[in-house]
């Protein structure tokens, strides 16, 4: 069983935030502030979001579940979003891709008979698969609108050819999805040997066997794999197009 913290050992962990802060302000990397503020609000935000999964676990599943999702939900969206400035239709469809992608996993979750429709189930391993889902669509919206920048020139050239937009797009589209997925495919490379994945650590430090907490590891660790996927893919395959307008012409982000 793991130790209880105390509240000045908790107190002391302002420490770990004074190294990135430090290597900040020695390097002029000009994130100190940010660091500071990051910290902070996360912390704040997990002890309110403690007292708000105590209150949802005590409501039916399915209020407390769909509640809960929708927020996760709806805060990636708007997080994800802040990559892709200037995309039209942006926050809808990141929505909808996250939504659907989080309700495929969760059918075969429970298909599958892998978790029972219960909040302290569902809503820890939705919040997994949704914020890595979140990451992967951030990156590649960033990589997508640095990739169409800089490949403007072979773009237009491929189009003045003859070439149709997802002719002249599919070498990046190939980039942007395979640099959103590299870094869970890193990830499921070494985990287990250079990392002990948190849900499997926690799920033991609880009093749970061993295997069992491996098995639920796997579940979700695969799950991520697969959502990080299909939601990179889907917001590749969706949004590259409105880098074309409807004369099949390259455009830049943001012009009517």
């Amino acid at each position: 069983m793991a130790p209880e913290i105390s509240n000045l050992s908790m107190f002391l962990l302002i420490f770990f935030v004074l190294i990135p802060v430090s290597l900040s302000y020695i390097y002029s990397l000009g994130l100190s502030r940010s660091i500071a503020w990051s910290s902070f609000r996360g912390v704040v935000q997990l002890f309110i979001i403690g007292y708000v999964l105590t209150y949802l676990f005590s409501l039916p599943p399915l209020i407390g579940i769909s509640l809960m999702l929708f927020v996760m939900v709806t805060v990636a969206t708007f997080h994800a979003s802040k990559k892709g400035e200037g995309i039209p239709f942006l926050r809808p469809v990141i929505f909808s891709v996250i939504v659907g992608v989080q309700l495929l996993i969760l059918a075969m979750w429970l298909g599958f008979d892998m978790i029972n429709f219960e909040p302290d189930q569902v809503i820890p391993m939705s919040g997994m698969v949704i914020g890595n889902s979140m990451i992967a669509i951030g990156l590649a919206l960033e990589r997508m609108k640095s990739e169409f920048k800089e490949a403007k020139g072979k773009i237009v050239a491929a189009l003045s050819l003859g070439a149709k937009p997802e002719q002249a797009s599919t070498i990046l589209i190939r980039r942007i999805v395979k640099a959103a997925m590299i870094p869970n495919v890193d990830g499921l490379k070494t985990i287990g040997l250079v990392q002990l994945p948190g849900m499997m650590t926690g799920l033991i430090l609880g009093g749970v066997a061993p295997i069992e907490a491996i098995r639920y590891q796997i579940v979700i660790s695969l799950s991520i794999f697969a959502s990080v996927s299909l939601a990179a893919m889907l917001v590749t395959v969706i949004f590259y197009r409105f880098f074309f307008n409807k004369n099949q012409q390259m455009v830049t982000i943001g012009e009517k």
